[in-house]
């Protein structure tokens, strides 16, 4: 009887142990599935709580509409009856202590026409003529591997990258545009370039594209994204999930793989799923082979914090559901989300829920990391008093932690885990590796890559 194994619990490897077990029912095989997960629940970094009348989620808040809706798995795990849909608003970037929207026909803060670059009242005018010069200059060396911040600065020029794009862009990616490639994070914008010779053009002429389900760009569910963790867990009754069980150790044995467990438990499998970080991984194997190449993957570092209020969200501005933070001394986060006005689902009366984010980018991090909760907490209520102007006491919180555990795709992203499977392949047959250390940050991103490694390994069967 074969065995695979999937070591984290993460919604990659939820995916992939929900498609093995999917082909073993259909196939009636006697496969042994066997999930492990080092915490007391599964998830990852989705994890929803529920507190004084606000849905909360401590990680991701919400996957991309038109990635969801063109897969199978919110109806094959039965949600369809409970998606949700963000309402739509405007975003702000705070910049020279005021908010600032953001103009509205942009896609990532890059302009979808003229119209939308003539309006922004983040880019002077200067500014503004510089960026035009995507519509006459040609690409004549960038590649999808090339860093995406010197190639929308070569079109775009400095300052509307730096006061509109960046904010956003590197607010949805966790690192400097400059150490990210095009191919991981918005490979659009090089097809648009080759394809109608300016990105502005492209976006323009795509606008559905970016506008799937009406303007509700987002998704999730009335009971957050935890609905979604456990609704894989209940499609997995022909697996064995282990938690509070952490693999230790991956040994080659006997034609197939020993894992060891903290608990002392050795599994023999034939084939192992690493759905855990790329730091976390490098750890099973203490092969000095190996440990060039994990350690050219990075990880950055975010601190979430929600506040919510036992006042109305209607004394926020009326068309906004946050803001990102532009080259500011006032406040010290990178974003605020209006939780509340975003997602109607996550506040029982309408009250006010807010999340702020501090980035590991930040020149005082090494200090924020340091603090207790309770101090953590008094940070994000001086920056909300300057953003908002909002002064109360808040009647929930929760404060998150992320230490290293942001992927940043950096420049030889895609050479080091080519590089790393290659390796892998030679020395460790049938490991595999899966979710967002290497093969792309979204929700659907990683279910995807869950599905798709599950498949290679059943070709074998």
């Amino acid at each position: 009887m074969k065995t695979v194994a999937v070591i984290g619990g993460g919604v990659t490897g939820l995916a992939a142990m929900y498609e093995l077990n999917k082909w073993k029912i259909e196939n009636q095989s006697d496969i042994r599935l066997v999930l492990a997960e080092a915490l007391d629940e599964l998830g990852g970094k989705i994890h929803t709580v529920k507190a004084g009348g606000f849905v909360m989620e401590s990680g991701a808040d919400s996957m991309v509409t038109r990635k969801a809706i063109s897969m199978d798995f919110i109806k094959e795990l039965g949600l369809e009856d409970e998606v949700v849909y963000n309402t739509a608003g405007r975003s702000f970037i705070y910049s020279d202590g005021e908010l600032k929207p953001i103009p509205e026909d942009t896609v990532f803060g890059i302009p979808a026409s003229v119209e939308a670059l003539a309006k922004s009242m983040l880019v002077s005018a200067e500014g503004k003529v510089e960026a035009l010069k995507d519509f006459y200059t040609k690409n004549e060396g960038f590649t999808k591997n090339s860093s995406i911040g010197e190639f929308l600065e070569h079109f775009f020029g400095k300052e509307l990258v730096e006061k509109q794009i960046a904010p956003v862009l590197s607010g949805v990616y966790s690192g400097n545009l400059s150490d990210l490639t095009i191919a991981k994070t918005l490979p659009q914008v090089f097809d648009y370039k080759e394809k109608y010779g300016s990105i502005i053009k492209g976006f323009e002429e795509n606008k559905k594209v970016w506008q799937s389900s009406g303007e509700s760009k987002f998704l999730s569910f009335k009971d957050g994204l935890g609905a979604l963790i456990n609704a894989y867990e209940d499609h997995l009754k022909g697996a064995e999930i282990l938690k509070n069980t952490r693999a230790d150790k991956v040994e080659k044995a006997d034609g197939r793989y020993h894992i060891t467990f903290s608990n002392g438990d050795i599994l023999e499998a034939d084939h192992v799923i690493l759905s855990i970080p790329h730091n976390a991984a490098e750890l099973l194997f203490r092969d000095p082979v190996l440990e060039n190449e994990f350690a050219a993957l990075k990880n950055s570092s975010v601190i979430s914090i929600y506040v919510g209020f036992d006042i109305p969200d209607s004394q926020l501005p009326a068309d906004g559901t946050g803001f990102i933070t532009s080259n500011s001394d006032d406040i010290l986060c990178n974003a605020c989300t209006w939780t509340s006005r975003k997602w109607k689902h996550t506040s029982e009366s309408g009250n006010l829920l807010v999340r702020l984010f501090y980035k590991s980018s930040l020149p005082e991090f090494t200090s924020l990391k340091e603090m207790s909760h309770k101090e953590l907490l008094k940070k994000a209520l001086a920056d909300i008093e300057k953003s908002l102007g909002l002064s109360a006491e808040p009647v929930a919180t929760e404060v998150t932690n992320w230490m290293e555990s942001m992927p940043n795709y950096l420049i030889s992203h895609p050479e080091t885990v080519t590089e790393l499977e290659k390796r892998l392949a030679d020395q460790y047959p049938g490991i595999w590796l899966a979710g967002c250390s290497y093969y792309g940050v979204g929700i659907p991103d990683c279910i995807k890559n869950g599905e798709n490694t599950a498949k290679k390994i059943l070709e074998n069967f």
